[in-house]
């Protein structure tokens, strides 16, 4: 009879802990994630534990969520540029990018209507592969004018509600133009830089992460 029992107390407590990894997700694989983007993302000036892909990834581990995460960022990237080495950058069984570029794009005054064109294609071809995406948003600069501002900055909204992607409105929220934020050239943020970044953008990835892990089960 005592055996008997304790076989079923020992039953009882390893389904108790199987069902409570279900409930938080610990069984769950990590969800494989591509950051393609340009030097912000790529961590320009940084080591590479200090760049955004890796210290989101840390972010996110302390918040539970687990995900296999690979920095395709490649500094001086345009749009057309991700577009082209898009196949190799994001490899089979990626589940989801975060889609940083086009800021090379509005310092070298490329034409709106070239890196739309290039944004489009990528997500064109993500999504025919299955493959959740959220964009991060860019702000040009202001010499370039407010017509040419006004058309590059809609770029992001009107792809992120054309192809029912999750945005992120624009990655340097918070960081922008704050010199004790940004490296010496201005540019490129610190990272203290990125860890506002981080943060701000955290909520969005949850959100984003949260989706694909749902539409696994």
């Amino acid at each position: 009879m005592f055996v008997h029992i304790l076989v079923l107390i020992v039953a009882l407590m390893t389904a108790g802990a199987a069902y409570a990894e279900g409930q938080t997700g610990g069984a769950a694989k990590p969800v494989k994630m591509v950051v393609l983007g340009d030097s912000l993302s790529a961590g320009l000036g940084l080591p590479a534990n200090a760049a955004f892909p890796a210290k989101l990834q840390k972010a996110l581990e302390i918040k539970g969520i687990k995900v296999d995460m690979t920095n395709a960022g490649v500094s001086g990237d345009t749009a057309s540029g991700g577009r082209e080495r898009l196949d190799w950058s994001v490899p089979e069984g990626t589940e989801a990018v975060i889609l940083e570029l086009g800021a090379n794009d509005a310092l070298r005054g490329t034409d709106p209507a070239v890196t739309r064109a290039a944004l489009s294609d990528i997500l064109s071809r993500l999504k025919a592969r299955g493959i959740a995406v959220l964009i991060c948003g860019m702000v040009a600069p202001p010499n370039y004018g407010s017509d040419y501002a006004a058309r590059f900055n809609a770029i992001y909204p009107e792809l992120s509600k054309s192809f029912g992607v999750p945005l992120y409105p624009f990655f340097l929220e918070g960081v922008a133009a704050d010199a004790k934020l940004n490296q010496a050239d201005g540019m490129h943020p610190t990272s203290d830089g990125i860890d506002i970044i981080v943060k701000n953008i955290l909520p969005t990835v949850e959100a984003f992460v949260g989706a694909i892990s749902g539409q696994r089960s």
